[in-house]
């Protein structure tokens, strides 16, 4: 069993991943029997670019449609510098 998380799916399973989820998710998903993905997004077939997409629906069996994400982003904070 493999469980991927992709960001952009077509109802027949092709998916988009977005950045470093690129680098391990092709691989694992071809090394499980059934592959599992979960994605923020589903769209119609033929919505997304054939040039685009990362991992083909053949090798995926079971689609899941994640909950809301929370973004969550870390800001680089400093102290204020002080009057020499």
């Amino acid at each position: 069993l493999s469980i991927i998380k992709g960001w952009k799916a077509d109802e027949s399973g092709n998916l988009i991943f977005r950045k470093t989820a690129r680098n391990f998710n092709h691989p694992a998903a071809t090394a499980g029997k059934i592959c599992v993905a979960e994605v923020e997004e589903i769209v119609p077939v033929g919505s997304l670019d054939p040039d685009g997409i990362h991992l083909p629906g053949i090798f995926v069996k079971r689609m899941v449609l994640g909950a809301p994400y929370d973004k969550k982003i870390e800001f680089r904070t400093v102290r204020q510098r002080e009057a020499a």
